[in-house]
């Protein structure tokens, strides 16, 4: 599989600031990779200079193997995360408008526009300028904009704010027919719950360096499984069992939580309870979610993402 885009030590200061520090990764074709990190992770200014839009003070970036991004604009389709198309344009004029700086014939433009009008459920609102519609609507039409064209990259800067659950899994829909049909789809989000239902591959961030890549079972992996378990005893003795950390003693809900080894089976810790005479209440073995190895990563800067 080939690396549609590929930074090689790549940095960006601005002044005193290091926005992108030393960054390394590669994004593989018809892949969705998930670009995430706090506030001031420096995933737009790594997007920016992706496309060309600001020049790195240092290290390489290819963009479908030219080290020269701004020839690889036409085959690519941006979604800024600052949305920029003009409000006293009917949706139908923009689409066709963005499609033909793109270098597509008007005929076919809208052609293409109102097929896509139509895929997202906007096909009514074709001739309503953009501050008529909804706050989702105008995002949507934004979107289109961004793949009117046809490319082959797809970068969205989240691409959900704004989109109600239900336009949040249409979406969602529409990422995965970009990318079974060949498209290679990048996107930063703050969400970890779009991450881990969209992305092939994961790339974090933290204060402009890359703090992991790699798909989500890898991401699980750097975190231990938690064991939750609740009793009217103590349930310390359980962190005696090779492989058994306590993380918390009972709080409020009387829930003790442990991190188990990938070598400790469940029915262990079940049966030294049985050998004290002790009957949990609770008990459940939970793997770590994307949200808990972001938490982990990035540390307080974690605030910043739901």
């Amino acid at each position: 599989m080939s690396s549609v885009v590929a930074f090689s030590g790549v940095t960006k200061r601005f002044g005193d600031f290091t926005a992108v520090d030393d960054l390394s990764f590669a994004v593989e074709a018809g892949t969705v990779t998930g670009f995430l990190g706090p506030n001031g992770a420096g995933k737009t200014t790594s997007l920016r200079l992706m496309l060309a839009m600001l020049k790195p003070d240092a290290g390489e970036i290819r963009v479908f193997g030219r080290s020269a991004p701004q020839q690889a604009r036409a085959r690519t389709g941006y979604l800024p995360e600052e949305r920029g198309l003009s409000r006293r344009l009917r949706a139908l004029t923009a689409i066709v408008y963005v499609a033909s700086l793109k270098g597509m014939p008007v005929g076919r433009a809208r052609r293409r526009a109102l097929e896509l009008l139509e895929r997202f459920g906007l096909s009514d609102f074709a001739h309503v300028r953009i501050d008529g519609l909804s706050k989702g609507m105008a995002q949507k039409v934004q979107i289109i904009t961004t793949i009117v064209h046809d490319p082959d990259l797809v970068i969205l800067d989240e691409p959900f704010s704004g989109l109600d659950p239900v336009n949040q899994i249409d979406l969602h829909a529409f990422v995965r027919e970009l990318a079974a049909s060949g498209k290679t789809v990048l996107f930063s989000t703050h969400t970890m719950e779009h991450a881990e239902r969209l992305c092939d591959r994961l790339i974090i961030l933290g204060k402009g360096k890359k703090l992991f890549e790699g798909d989500l079972d890898e991401a699980r992996a750097l975190l231990p499984r938690r064991a939750l378990v609740a009793a009217t005893a103590d349930l310390s003795f359980l962190a005696a069992i090779p492989g058994v950390a306590l993380i918390s003693r009972a709080g409020a809900g009387g829930v003790w939580e442990f991190a188990l080894a990938d070598s400790v089976r469940e029915e262990t810790l079940l049966r030294a309870c049985f050998e004290r005479e002790v009957v949990p209440t609770r008990f459940s073995v939970v793997r770590p979610n994307l949200h808990d190895v972001f938490v982990s990563l990035v540390g307080v800067e974690a605030g910043n993402a739901p």
